[in-house]
């Protein structure tokens, strides 16, 4: 499996970003891609999840309202809309892939890091 990122960049308080993940080498459809970000001195944390089908997402409190998640099959695509960036919305953002996790009583997204099996080399946004 691989996974790339690009399109970050340096971008005024308030401004907006896409980034996409370009994504290969699956052998099942049924898995999970997730943003994930990670600034120094924190722990990464997730951004936004969805399910490669496409109707099932979740997104951090922080984000929520302001960022969306997207996926391209055809295109084998994965992208984050961000919109009215904060300076705290700097770091390193890493897409991700994984399969779905067991809660106890039934099967669901996964969202933490650990999560996550497969890992792009990231690409910085910087709001200032």
């Amino acid at each position: 499996v691989q996974l790339v990122e690009s399109g970050g960049g340096s971008v005024q308080t308030g401004g907006s970003l896409r980034l996409s993940c370009s994504y290969s080498g699956f052998t099942h459809s049924r898995y999970y891609l997730g943003w994930f970000r990670q600034s120094p001195g924190k722990e990464r944390e997730e951004v936004a999840t969805i399910y490669v089908g496409g109707w099932s997402t979740h997104y951090a409190a922080s984000v929520k309202g302001r960022f969306a998640i997207s996926v391209d099959n055809a295109k084998t695509t994965l992208f984050l809309q961000m919109g009215n960036l904060k300076i705290e919305d700097t770091a390193m953002y890493y897409c991700a892939a994984g399969n779905e996790v067991w809660y106890g009583d039934h099967w669901g997204l996964p969202n933490r890091p650990q999560d996550y099996n497969y890992w792009g080399q990231g690409t910085q946004v910087t709001v200032s």
